[in-house]
């Protein structure tokens, strides 16, 4: 069977829009500069922009976001994303899409950060905030969150797998221990609220401070610990020390949260077979600084 490629432009959205949403038929649409991979999104007009799914497995996170962020979004102490409609198949395009308030800044991936140590705080701030938050009828870990929140075994086959494809590029049993040494411990509390992606693109920076969270598409009920990657990716010593000591995690949480780290770096450089692409030298860089602090914890 041939099987089509699902082109996700400008003209399909100016189409959907004019379609369901003719008040706004008339504003600019123009893709967003970093615009990420589970979803397409564009700017609409200058204060809103549209996020559209581009597969089925990111589609299932539409509604669970219209219905969670508005409820979320006034209890904690930084910007979310808010949405304002919601849009339905049309022209081909077989899923939910979404309209949201636009929020300015730039990712931590791009932006200035004046202070990391100050950035840390700000960030386990939030953290704390999003997991007091009453859990009563939120998602569980499945499909739609990829599993965050979730047990580590459901990736232990693609981590033996990816140690495998590694096995003469990093230290294998250096990872191996780290990863056996976090499937021996579970959250064993109840469940708490889970972004399920913190990473620096879903991070905004205004002035040098972290201004505004993003993309909840992986927002979930559970173990908080995959939330705790962002500590290997993006903080150091110092930094990486002040995340650690705001937040009211055991020693089973932070290993599980430095194997989810390891989990996805591994997985991707197993993914990519020239060692020199900017990607594949992230992961190693991260699968170094794992390694690091694990040493250092021992």
């Amino acid at each position: 069977m041939n099987h089509i490629q699902l082109v996700i432009d400008s003209l399909l959205v100016q189409r959907l829009v004019t379609s369901q949403f003719p008040d706004w038929k008339d504003l600019p649409i123009k893709p967003v500069t970093f615009s990420g991979w589970d979803n397409r999104t564009f700017h609409l007009g200058s204060s809103m922009l549209v996020r559209m799914p581009s597969a089925a497995e990111y589609a299932l996170q539409v509604e669970k976001e219209q219905l969670w962020l508005p409820r979320l979004a006034p209890l904690l102490p930084l910007r979310i994303p808010e949405p304002i409609a919601i849009g339905s198949p049309e022209y081909g395009y077989p899923w939910k899409w979404s309209i949201y308030r636009w929020i300015e800044g730039q990712s931590s991936a791009h932006g200035q950060i004046n202070d990391l140590c100050d950035f840390a705080r700000t960030l386990a701030t939030f953290l704390l905030a999003l997991q007091t938050i009453d859990t009563t009828g939120g998602p569980l870990p499945g499909p739609h969150s990829f599993y965050r929140g979730g047990d580590l075994t459901i990736y232990d086959g693609e981590v033996r797998q990816a140690l495998t494809v590694l096995k003469d590029k990093i230290d294998v049993k250096t990872a191996t221990d780290i990863w056996d040494k976090a499937l021996l411990t579970k959250w064993e509390k109840p469940p708490v609220w889970v972004h399920g992606d913190l990473s620096v693109g879903n991070l905004l920076v205004q002035k040098g401070r972290l201004s505004a969270v993003i993309d909840f598409g992986q927002l979930t009920i559970g173990d908080p610990a995959c939330d705790l990657a962002i500590a290997w990716t993006l903080f150091t010593g110092d930094s990486r020390r002040v995340f650690r000591s705001m937040l009211p995690i055991d020693v089973g949480t932070w290993t599980r949260g430095r194997a989810w780290t390891l989990w996805k770096a591994l997985i991707v450089a197993a993914r990519i077979t020239d060692s020199n692409n900017t990607e594949a030298m992230q992961c190693f860089r991260v699968i170094d600084v794992v390694f690091e602090d694990y040493k250092t914890d021992l």
